[in-house]
């Protein structure tokens, strides 16, 4: 695989938004449009890129830098995507990713309470569900959503905060 710039790497980032319902853990999960160059027409979970404009036109945190700038375009990504406020963010883990264009990608996975807001989509996104864990299973979801979903599913309910390990091929 030819790696276009091997120094530089776009930073994206994943929301697991959950709520509960009737007791029991449910999950945003989204089909992403059939025109995306990366896993067209797959599920998923909301989250995009982080954009220079996300935090250059804001006050610095010191002299120097911006602080939590990858959680504000998290949420910028979740209102565009979905339509959707969350609450806190959590983190979960990292993974990197090389697109079909040779650009690297950080994904940053995060988690995070529904807080307000009915979903709407944007042109990227042609529909969704909230499911459990159990039953995102049955969703042709993109390699590794269902193990995240499981992961906050154990966090949530206190059962384990260790992370999964994923099947080597």
């Amino acid at each position: 695989m030819k790696i276009k710039y091997r120094e530089l790497h776009r930073i994206d980032s994943t929301a697991i938004i959950y709520k509960k319902v009737e007791g029991e853990y449910k999950y945003l999960i989204t089909q992403r449009s059939f025109d995306k160059k990366a896993f067209p027409g797959l599920w998923t979970v909301p989250g995009g890129g982080l954009e220079v404009d996300d935090y250059i036109n804001t006050k610095k945190t010191t002299k120097d830098h911006w602080y939590f700038a990858i959680e504000k375009s998290l949420h910028r990504e979740v209102k565009e995507e979905v339509n959707l406020a969350v609450g806190k963010i959590d983190y979960l883990l990292d993974m990197i990713f090389i697109r079909p264009d040779g650009i690297p990608a950080i994904i940053l996975s995060w988690y995070c309470p529904y807080k307000s807001g009915k979903v709407k989509y944007d042109k990227d996104t042609i529909n969704h569900a909230w499911v459990t864990a159990k039953q995102a299973k049955e969703y042709n979801l993109i390699e590794g959503i269902l193990e995240e979903i499981g992961m906050v599913n154990k966090i949530l309910k206190g059962q384990n905060k260790n992370r999964v390990k994923f099947n080597k091929k």
